[in-house]
């Protein structure tokens, strides 16, 4: 590992201030950084610690739920504000990595963690997210993990949060400072899909830091679920998620939000099948035609044609259980 200097942010325009300098990278959890740090994915000269500024709050306000960059996923998820207003990112934190890494996680890491593609990581292989122009290794490689929607010729990866998919689901907003004061963008905004720059994660400039989230109060605290399949049970990234969030009255759902994991480079909004299933009482027969619907435009790759059924079949049975056709 490359030498670095640590310095402990003092303030958040200290560590504004030092986000203008080269090389110069966040730390707080370290979950995902110190691993890229030790495989030379990533080298940077300074570490600005900022886990002693004050932003680790979950606070309820003005109809939204407002969490801090630095609140730990751990905490996030068995917070009684989050569990009451926004089940749906409690289920989705707890089917996320271990409980250890969830103590040590936090909020802002996790949104701005890495792509988890084995040619990602392996310094010895292509890849175009680690070195623009050098090639894709996984699409004539070994790529069942990787993405069937949004992909480009320039990278087939999938983003690894589950806690994003249920953020994107939840119409949450992203609060970011830099050298020009703050600003808001709409989480489904923040990530980005590989396109051209598949080396570019996010809309995060190098000058900016997240100050926390905001989401806003729904009606689908009785109606939310998270499923996400894998290949064991606990500590492994998603083959496919699927975050569904029902708004029932009467029998009718009234609104829906559904977002999807594993599929894409950043988390999969399914804006069409919210739209359809608006009005509709939920059934099985419907909830097949959507997740038909939704795995429009999907494209597999040699060894991952089978997320397409997968996908479907997830999105079903996500949907059966969050409207409580069938237990979870």
């Amino acid at each position: 590992m490359k030498q670095f200097e640590y310095v402990k942010a003092g303030s958040t325009q200290g560590v504004i201030n030092a986000l203008a300098q080269p090389g110069t990278k966040i730390i707080a959890g370290g979950t995902n950084l110190v691993d890229l740090m030790k495989r030379g994915v990533t080298a940077p000269d300074k570490l600005v610690d900022i886990t002693h500024l004050p932003l680790k709050d979950i606070t309820a306000t003005s109809g939204r739920l407002h969490i801090g960059t630095l609140a730990l996923n751990s905490i996030v998820s068995e917070n009684s504000l989050v569990q009451k207003k926004q089940p749906l990112l409690s289920m989705a934190l707890k089917a996320g990595a271990s409980p250890q890494l969830r103590n040590m996680a936090t909020v802002g890491g996790n949104m701005m963690q890495r792509t988890r593609c084995g040619y990602f990581y392996d310094t010895t292989l292509p890849c175009n997210k680690r070195q623009p122009e050098s090639g894709c290794g996984a699409k004539e490689g070994y790529n069942r993990m990787h993405a069937i929607f949004g992909t480009s010729e320039k990278c087939i990866a999938v983003h690894p949060s589950d806690m994003c998919v249920a953020l994107a689901a939840l119409d949450t907003t992203v609060i970011i400072a830099g050298k020009k004061g703050e600003r808001k963008l709409a989480f489904t905004d923040f990530h980005k899909l590989p396109g051209d720059t598949p080396e570019l994660d996010n809309h995060l400039a190098k000058d900016e830091i997240i100050l926390g989230i905001e989401i806003p109060d729904n009606n689908f605290a009785d109606h939310s679920y998270y499923l996400k399949i894998r290949d064991r049970q606990s500590y492994a990234f998603a083959l496919v998620s699927v975050a569904v969030a029902l708004d029932i009255s009467n029998g009718v759902i009234r609104s829906a939000r559904l977002a999807m994991g594993g599929v894409a480079h950043k988390p999969w909004r399914l804006y069409d099948a919210e739209k359809a299933l608006a009005g509709k009482q939920p059934s099985v027969p419907l909830f097949e035609q959507i997740a038909r619907g939704a795995m429009q435009g999907a494209k597999a790759y040699q060894h991952n044609e089978f997320k397409i059924n997968l996908a479907s079949n997830a999105v079903i049975q996500a949907l059966k259980v969050a409207s409580g056709l069938v237990p979870a």
